[in-house]
């Protein structure tokens, strides 16, 4: 998925964390369209910019295409210093890059393609595919991993467990003695929990780590607090566990991981170090630089990058 043009909480991120306490902030999603799907776009924010390395939310649907609807169809775009994450939750779709993969991700699958130094790829629905349900995210690279080599990594399966009645996917890092295969670059995680009916329970939790939590499905009570779906909870650091319960059955999206240093630039589809890497990116974006390579056969007209708004007069 892509950043939508003319986004301006997207341009500085300060990774500096200023709750270094537990505490629970209550973040709104922002509403858009992207790829003709409804979007919540919950990081960045004006009132959040990152949960450790996380630095975008995007929950994707749920979605049922009208039966001459194309579905979701995102056409060649480019990424740099970052990795995309994809949970796929209901429905299929295809991605193509310019690695040369081609890879349908499935429900309870990953797709993880870490951008390094450039790359570009497309994002498409099955043909009759009538639903479409999914959150994707992007990790921000340490400074010095910011230009790895690009690559592509599925993940069909992915550890699973219960407790207390919540059923949970580990889709990146570690928890207890579970450990997801997921590449990552930082100290990080994410899990997926989804709860047939009323449940409770408390997960531990890292002091060391910054969390939040996204009701995907139905609303969540975090620490006594009710969320509804797409309000982002966010913990900040110091918390051993956090309390969760539901009256209903319902879904929800944990993120965390250590606190980014310094300050990261993002426009666009690009992340950067300084303001002068996401110019040259989108300079070489323009100019078709070998650097994103070439997507053959794609599903819809190349996207054109917007201006940079520190650039315009």
């Amino acid at each position: 998925m892509t950043t939508a043009e003319g986004d301006r909480d997207c341009i500085d991120l300060d990774c500096a964390n200023k709750e270094q306490q537990p505490t629970i902030q209550r973040l709104q999603a922002r509403h858009s369209d992207v790829g003709g799907i409804p979007v919540a776009r919950s990081l960045p924010t004006r009132g959040r910019r990152l949960i450790g390395h996380w630095c975008f939310l995007d929950h994707a649907g749920p979605a049922r295409f009208a039966p001459d609807s194309d579905g979701m169809q995102v056409g060649p775009h480019p990424h740099t210093c970052l990795q995309t994450f994809t949970w796929m939750i209901k429905g299929k779709l295809l991605h193509r890059d310019s690695l040369g993969y081609e890879q349908i991700i499935r429900p309870g699958q990953v797709n993880l393609m870490t951008a390094g130094a450039g790359i570009s790829h497309t994002e498409a629905s099955l043909p009759g595919e009538s639903d479409l349900h999914a959150a994707q995210l992007w990790i921000a690279l340490p400074h010095e991993d910011r230009h790895t080599a690009p690559r592509f990594d599925h993940y069909p399966e992915l550890p699973r467990f219960e407790q207390d009645g919540f059923q949970a996917t580990l889709l990146m890092g570690e928890q207890g003695e579970h450990r997801a295969p997921t590449l990552s670059f930082s100290p990080l995680l994410g899990m997926d929990l989804a709860w047939p009916e009323a449940a409770r329970t408390q997960f531990s939790l890292r002091p060391d780590f910054e969390y939040g939590i996204l009701p995907l499905e139905g609303g969540i009570d975090i620490e006594g607090e009710h969320f509804a779906e797409n309000e982002l909870a966010y913990l900040g650091l110091g918390r051993d566990r956090v309390a969760i319960a539901s009256e209903q059955a319902g879904r929800a999206l944990l993120i965390g991981g250590e606190p980014m240093p310094g300050r990261i630039h993002m426009w666009w589809n690009f992340v950067g170090h300084s303001r002068e890497e996401i110019e040259e990116a989108q300079k070489d974006w323009e100019a078709g630089a070998e650097r994103f390579g070439h997507i053959p056969r794609p599903n819809r007209p190349r996207l054109e990058a917007p201006p940079i708004p520190w650039k315009q007069p």
